[in-house]
């Protein structure tokens, strides 16, 4: 489970495809951003970034999610599909899956896999169920906040094509097939393959999206359009079916992953598909609160997601809910929406203790992630694939928010508008990645800097989704559209092991993708009595060392870390039963027990017994900091150290408010400083200063 993102399983250089069948944007309609890749900067004569975005209108510009629509006839009497009044309504509206960048500032739109020009279908297909049913939702979200008709005409639209791409009969009665080619045939086996295979033989992502744009649209046509609803309603109730004979059918049951036990009842053993389910069902019990079988999966699926909850502040994943229940070493940023969906299922069934599992995630785990580059595509278990898109940044955003409803705590939304400040240049190449005058949000970051100026269904979607929350919450807007140059970060990094300045081991290209977890490059191979050595730098303060080893089954191995002959501690490491696992091993971190001074700049490992094999280490300071700048200042503090942890925050010269957080985001304090001044953390809390 790489990542299942549709933009993820493309190559960042995307081949050129000019052909009749897409359709290019005029560049005065559709015209790609054309300020260089640099830093946003505000005018020194700009006394107010805030009143000044207010004056430009909202965030939340459709433009560009318009150009990807499309209408398309479906053949007539196709069995199994059809959707609301399509006898009097026969032409869908969808929107195209990709959208690549042209000269001169304009778009094409094109289809997934490779093109036949013969007959004009795609490997895939041009549209896709998955978009289909969030672009319905950015619609719904839209019309619900502004009353506008437009919206509300296109989101009738794209939940009656949603609806069309549900299987209605047979076996697969519920599920949904994820492909339409251009002229509205049907695409059930795509190439490459797509699994479930057909896709609507079982649950998938897309069977969750549907959900929730069907539970979405439920809650928003109630009341406007009984008519419309009760089609929906009868649709999700069909979705339901599908959900309870595949998925829900194994509640309470257990299966061993690597020596854990973790849920069998999640959609494709995903927490992150099913937090997206969770969203729609979470709408549905909303507005009809005697809906016990809607509430029934809700929790369900719910506690499921709750029971990924793993780590602290010390201990990988530091709080994070994982994403799939088949790996206990792989977290992504795409699609991990599951702490906002427990924070609405807590309001919705009256359940605190969903809530805590979220508040963990985004209390302890996010500021970890912010202060170590932000939302990646995988950690898994180390930084490897450092790629950020819309969606990973969009899925933290909505988490944030979520949480600080449930919760009341106001440092969720600070924290919520340092991470949505990365769509405005705050990310690590100073590039804007959403233009809120053509609505254009590009396809992704690349770990060096490059912008993918791509700007498909996926990205816009989802940069779309965050600026509808941000236009309802003006405060968080005017503090994310104005923080928008990184000054300073330090965080957790990883030291790879075959940088080893002195070494007897020898250093093997393991093969990428474990099964379930990802290698960060190259891995080094210790023999029995070896030894390396690791520069890991100085510090500002002590600091955290979580080596990663290779457990495989049969074989095991002790080793001994330390810095300047002082212990660090021991690891011993053999491989815990398979169970369900994908990969026949483990590739996981382990914190040794005693911190590394900050003056102490190198780690040496011993091997005391077996053959270890280390794919790097881990390096987490006691106090991780990210200060974000621009129209204001915004700098972020936070906590890995086992007690109660000095900082000094603030900055020369200037007047700052200090707020203090524990580790459950409740607030500890706030004080108004001026120039540099010592806060101290509890353990595994959390500081926001602005100025």
């Amino acid at each position: 489970m790489i990542a299942t993102t549709r933009w993820a399983m493309r190559s960042v250089a995307v081949a050129a495809v000019a052909t009749a069948a897409a359709l290019v944007a005029p560049a005065a309609a559709v015209s790609a951003p054309t300020r260089p890749a640099s830093v946003r900067t505000v005018s020194a004569d700009d006394a107010d970034a805030a009143i000044a975005a207010a004056s430009e209108g909202p965030l939340t510009n459709l433009s560009h999610l318009e150009f990807l629509l499309d209408e398309v006839q479906p053949p007539p009497a196709v069995a199994g599909h059809d959707t609301y009044r399509l006898g009097e309504e026969p032409v869908l509206t969808m929107p195209w899956t990709y959208a690549d960048a042209r000269d001169g500032g304009a778009f094409e739109r094109v289809g997934g896999g490779p093109l036949d020009p013969a007959t004009g279908y795609w490997g895939q297909g041009a549209f896709n169920a998955d978009d289909i049913a969030r672009a319905a939702v950015v619609y719904l979200r839209h019309w619900r906040q502004t009353d506008d008709d437009a919206s509300r005409d296109r989101a009738y639209e794209l939940l009656r094509s949603t609806a069309y791409l549900q299987t209605t009969t047979g076996d697969n009665a519920g599920n949904v097939v994820l492909w339409m080619q251009p002229d509205g045939t049907l695409n059930p086996s795509a190439e490459p393959v797509e699994l479930p295979d057909p896709s609507d033989s079982g649950p998938s992502y897309w069977l969750a999206r549907t959900i929730w744009a069907l539970g979405e649209g439920y809650a928003a046509f109630q009341e406007s359009d009984p008519d419309f609803a009760a089609f929906l309603e009868a649709r999700l109730s069909l979705a339901l079916d599908a959900l309870e004979r595949q998925v829900l059918v194994r509640y309470r049951q257990w299966q061993q992953v690597d020596g854990v036990l973790v849920p069998a009842w999640l959609i494709v053993d995903g927490a992150d598909a099913s937090a997206e389910a969770v969203l729609g069902l979470s709408a549905r019990v909303g507005a009809a609160p005697d809906d016990e079988r809607a509430a029934r999966a809700l929790r369900q699926l719910s506690e499921g997601i709750a029971a990924l909850s793993a780590g602290d502040a010390r201990t990988w994943p530091y709080g994070a809910l994982l994403p799939w229940a088949l790996s206990r070493s792989t977290w992504h940023a795409w699609g991990a929406q599951m702490p906002a969906a427990l924070a609405v299922a807590s309001q919705r069934l009256d359940d605190p203790g969903l809530l805590a599992p979220a508040v963990r995630d985004a209390a302890v785990f996010t500021p970890t992630l912010l202060t170590a580059g932000g939302p990646d595509n995988g950690w898994s278990p180390t930084p490897a694939d450092r790629v950020q898109i819309a969606y990973g940044v969009d899925a933290r955003v909505q988490s944030l928010l979520a949480v600080a409803d449930a919760s009341g705590s106001s440092g969720f939304a600070d924290l919520a508008a340092m991470q949505a400040a990365w769509f405005f240049g705050a990310n690590r190449s100073g590039t804007t990645m959403y233009d809120r005058a053509t609505g254009v949000t590009f396809d992704g970051l690349q770990p060096d800097g490059g912008v993918n100026r791509n700007s498909g269904a996926e990205s816009t979607i989802h940069g779309l989704l965050t600026m509808i929350a941000l236009d309802a919450r003006p405060a968080v807007a005017a503090r994310a559209t104005g923080i928008t140059t990184v000054a300073e970060r330090d965080g957790l990094r990883l030291v790879e092991a075959e940088a080893a300045t002195e070494t007897s081991g020898e250093v093997l290209q393991p093969e990428p993708w474990t099964g379930e977890s990802l290698w960060s490059g190259q891995a080094l191979s210790l023999p029995p009595g070896g030894y390396a050595v690791f520069d890991v730098g100085m510090g500002e303060s002590g600091r955290w060392v979580e080596p990663v080893l290779w457990s495989a089954p049969g074989q095991s191995s002790v080793t001994r870390w330390s810095t300047d002959r002082k212990p660090l501690g021991e690891i011993s490491e053999s491989a815990p039963p398979q169970g369900a696992s994908p990969a026949d091993g483990i590739l996981a971190p382990h914190t040794l027990r005693h911190p590394l001074d900050p003056r102490r700049g190198t780690v040496r490992v011993e091997v005391a017994e077996g053959h270890p094999l280390i794919d790097g280490l881990l390096v987490h300071p006691f106090v991780s900091r990210l200060v974000l700048t621009g129209d204001g200042r915004t700098e972020l503090v936070h906590s890995a150290a086992s007690a109660s942890q000095p900082v000094r925050v603030g900055e020369p010269g200037v007047t700052s408010v200090v707020t203090v957080y524990s580790a459950e985001g409740v607030p500890k304090g706030e004080r108004t400083i001026r120039d540099e001044k010592t806060v101290v953390l509890p353990t595994g809390g959390f500081a926001i200063v602005t100025s």
